[in-house]
Order: structure tokens, then C-alpha cells, then sequence
């Protein structure tokens, strides 16, 4: 008997269009939806009713501009980066001792042009590249290298 040839059926995706959408640059509906929700994490925080999942939200901005800033990315975020990380840093230092997450004025400013810069790398690239930088952030996140702040 003959070797039969297995041939991978996608049944609920169409590959082309799958193709396609991963070589397009990202729609500007869903980095709207994805600003939306920094923008709301950071309202919060700025109303003194930020609770640790914005704060998270913040974070994760963060890491992922700073993960495509080192890429070759909009480089020039990097000085950003360093400020609304030592923003975010005081504002989880201030959460264990008050058990409120704050920002002060230098951190919203720094947050706030720091999501700006994230949305201009985000909208740059194409969204097969856009999932390749998440991907290397968690992977950088979890290898726990001398240069992750990690926050207890």
C-alpha cells in the first residue's frame, strides 16, 4: 500500500486572507480599541480609582515599546521609557504603602507621551511583526534578564 500524503485542512480559517492580514499593517480599529484601554487604564489612575490591572495595562505598554525601541523601532522612545518606568515604579512603591495607585504629574505626562509613541511603532509595522514583538516581550519578561524590574 501506498504512503498516503496527510494535508493540513484549515476548515475554520481561510489561509490566504490569513496570508494577507498578517502582511498588512494593523488595522487602525483595533489599535484604536487597544489605545482606548491604555487611555482608560491611565484616566483611572490619573482619578486616584486605578486599580492593579490598569496599572498592569501601563506595564505592558511599556515593555512592549521598550522591547521594539531595542529592535530598531522608534528609538527614540527610549528616554520615555526610563521615565514612565520610574513613574509606574513610584506609583507601585506608593500602592504598597497607601494601597492607592497614583501617578504624579511628571508620570502622566511621561505615560501619556509614552502610549503616544507606543501607537506610532504599533502602526508602522505589520501585525505578523506587531505578534512577533509580543511574543519576544513575554519570552524577554520570562527569562528574568539582569535588565526586567520585577516588582513584589
Amino acid at each position: 500500500m501506498r504512503k498516503q500524503v496527510k494535508r493540513k485542512v484549515w476548515a475554520l480559517l481561510n489561509p490566504l486572507k490569513h496570508a494577507i492580514e498578517g502582511a498588512c499593517i494593523t488595522d487602525r480599529e483595533k489599535l484604536d480599541k487597544l489605545r482606548m484601554m491604555e487611555y482608560s487604564a491611565l484616566d483611572a489612575i490619573t482619578k486616584g480609582m486605578g486599580t492593579i490591572q490598569d496599572w498592569h495595562t501601563l506595564t505592558e505598554v511599556l515593555n512592549l515599546s521598550e522591547t521594539m525601541a531595542r529592535s530598531g523601532i522608534g528609538p527614540e522612545v527610549l528616554p520615555v521609557c526610563e521615565k514612565a518606568q520610574k513613574a509606574l515604579f513610584k506609583a507601585a512603591e506608593r500602592y504598597n504603602s497607601t494601597m492607592r495607585i497614583v501617578l504624579d504629574g511628571e508620570g502622566i505626562k511621561a505615560v501619556r507621551e509614552l502610549i503616544e509613541y507606543a501607537d506610532l511603532q504599533q502602526s508602522s509595522i505589520s501585525r505578523s511583526e506587531f505578534e512577533r514583538y509580543i511574543q519576544k516581550t513575554r519570552d524577554y519578561l520570562k527569562s528574568k534578564n539582569n535588565n526586567v524590574v520585577e516588582i513584589v
